[in-house]
């Protein structure tokens, strides 16, 4: 219902002339009665109504005031408790609802509208879009926006987290993107910009300050609690999000980011200007950008530095996923180097490993030659171990495998095949046959064999039982050769001598 003149002169004449109350005059003409009081205050009348009864809360609303005057923020709760042991009888409810009416109310405050010079400010921010799913990874979409004050031209850049690496990267980028840096650089007290701060003593992040020096920048946070002093990157956060977020689709973060560098050049610069409605921000960035300190010659270095260590296993963990490195480095400190793009691992100032980066989640990025490496090494070392064992349990073996290699013949397939037969028959009767084989100049495991049968016929033993242990066993299990006990004849003819 509208308002008019004639019904706030029958509110009026109710009110003054015929005597109603305010609320037969909201009934009588089907208005609300915060409606009618309005009218009555703003035609200075004094509300007429029942002449007010004395309160049992009226001896104590001096201390109740002085108390909230100086505590404003205290519970209802809590100063029922005061009161009622100074002698309150009320109840609690009441108490409540009558403390609403005598609680201060905190003072609304004004502003002044903050101005900036041409070149003088940009101010940074975070913005929050959510989350997107990669593969098994879930990883929060932060949107790096930063706004220069005067010509409101905005650069939006989107990363999968808000880390200090990405922080330092989306200035970089915003300083290409703009050609120029602004003399200052308005943070809010972000964990990125400002360590710890005790009034007016900042303790700035290192890592910022090394940034600000290279592109000769003044860092400066807001003060605490006044969000109005970097409005402008707020409101390009809200824009950004009603205007370009809001429905959009896209197929990975290089798109996404294609099509907020294409807003951004596009739409959002085509809109006015407030400091000069006569421009667009295309416009007023053109005539700001003259007064922009100029880029130094080289970008500020914004690699991600991480210690690691390979285990037992060829590879390092970084950022959720598994890396390969050449099998030599297992067991050591090493360092990871990552851009956006790639993940170089270096031992000291090497570069051992150069791999794609992942955002997925427990993946394992190889590159073929390392694995391929590390299984070539295994099956020189597994013959190795088997070769070994042959020597210590028959040094002639050497001899036999050293003119065999003389001769072409594979060494792995000679080695298995003298190790079954040693497990057959025993040492003593192998190197019996394998002395005979080099007498016969036959470096050949079929050699030794027919020598081991014909020992064992003109021996009349019946042929051996081949039992086949598993490789574990195998590879365990060492032939012990028995030590000489000539030594211990000394001992005892020592003994003779002195009796």
């Amino acid at each position: 219902m509208v308002l008019t003149p004639e019904i706030e002169a029958q509110i009026l004449r109710y009110y003054h002339a015929e005597r109603w109350r305010l609320g037969t005059i909201a009934t009588q003409l089907r208005l609300h009665r915060d409606t009618v009081a309005r009218v009555l205050a703003q035609a200075g009348l004094a509300l007429m109504g029942p002449v007010r009864r004395a309160s049992a809360i009226d001896p104590y609303l001096p201390f109740i005031r002085e108390t909230l005057t100086q505590f404003p923020t205290l519970t209802a709760s809590r100063l029922y408790a005061m009161v009622q042991s100074r002698g309150y009888p009320g109840r609690p409810d009441h108490f409540r609802h009558l403390i609403a009416r005598h609680r201060p109310r905190r003072r609304t405050e004004a502003y002044l509208r903050l101005r900036t010079l041409r070149g003088e400010q940009c101010q940074i921010d975070w913005g929050h879009f959510g989350h997107i799913e990669i593969g098994r990874a879930r990883r929060p979409l932060m949107g790096f926006v930063a706004v220069l004050s005067w010509s409101r031209q905005i650069f939006l850049r989107f990363y999968l987290d808000a880390r200090m690496e990405n922080f330092l990267r989306g200035h970089v980028a915003a300083f290409g993107a703009w050609g120029a840096v602004p003399r200052v650089a308005l943070y809010d007290n972000l964990r990125s910009a400002v360590l710890e701060r005790q009034g007016n003593a900042i303790r700035f992040n290192p890592t910022l300050l090394a940034l600000a020096g290279h592109y000769r920048f003044e860092p400066r946070p807001v003060a605490v609690a006044r969000g109005n002093e970097k409005g402008r990157v707020e409101r390009a956060i809200r824009y950004i999000r009603d205007a370009f977020f809001a429905g959009r689709s896209f197929t990975d973060l290089d798109d996404l980011n294609a099509q907020a560098d294409a807003w951004t050049c596009g739409p959002a610069s085509e809109r006015r200007c407030p400091e000069d409605e006569k421009l667009t921000v295309k416009a007023a960035f053109d005539q700001e950008k003259a007064c922009l300190l100029a880029l130094p010659p080289n970008a500020f270095a914004t690699d991600e530095v991480k210690a690691v260590s390979a285990g037992k296993t060829p590879y390092v963990r970084f950022d959720l996923n598994d890396y390969s490195v050449p099998h030599a480095y297992v067991q050591r400190a090493l360092t990871v180097l990552a851009d956006p793009r790639q993940v170089r691992v270096l031992d000291a100032a090497e570069v051992i490993a150069t791999h794609p980066r992942s955002y997925d989640r427990g993946q394992q990025i190889e590159i073929p030659a390392h694995i391929d490496t590390l299984v070539e090494h295994k099956h020189k070392a597994s013959a190795h171990r088997t070769t070994d064992r042959l020597v210590q349990a028959i040094p002639q073996s050497r001899e036999l495998l050293r003119q065999a290699a003389q001769r072409g013949e594979p060494l792995g397939r000679i080695t298995r095949t003298l190790l079954d037969l040693l497990d057959r028959y025993g040492t003593a009767e192998l190197e019996a046959a394998i002395g005979d084989a080099l007498a016969r100049e036959v470096p050949h495991p079929n050699a030794v064999r027919l020598a081991l049968e014909g020992r064992r016929q003109e021996q009349g033993s019946p042929p051996p039982v081949g039992v086949t242990l598993p490789d574990h066993l195998k590879r365990r299990d060492v032939t012990v050769r028995p030590h000489p006990l000539a030594g211990y004849d000394q001992l005892t003819q020592a003994n003779d001598d002195d009796e």
